[in-house]
């Protein structure tokens, strides 16, 4: 795929490309959001919609030795969310096949 035939000629480009799309987003603290982009900023604030939030807590296993932990994951969902900027990871646009 030619990114230059796309419009994408800077980081910024492929995230605009992905206005009104639905998007994958990592953040700080083991979180995850896939939700539909309405608007961002420089500063990679977001604001998605129908978002679903995918949190991984991760625990110690007492009694076993130091370094067994479980996973668990929490799930919710949420109708609009504002995400700050500076905890914001990645962000996976559609794919475009």
């Amino acid at each position: 795929m030619d990114a230059a035939a796309n419009g994408i000629q800077e980081p910024f480009d492929l995230i605009r490309l992905s206005l009104s799309e639905r998007v994958f987003v990592k953040l700080r603290g083991d979180r995850e959001l896939t939700g539909v982009l309405h608007a961002y900023d420089g500063h990679m604030n977001l604001i998605l919609s129908d978002v679903e939030e995918t949190i991984m807590i991760v625990d110690p296993v007492e009694g076993a030795p130091e370094g067994h932990t479980t996973v668990n994951i929490a799930k919710r969902k949420m109708d609009m969310l504002f995400v700050r900027g500076d905890g914001v990871i990645l962000v996976s646009p559609p794919s475009r096949t």
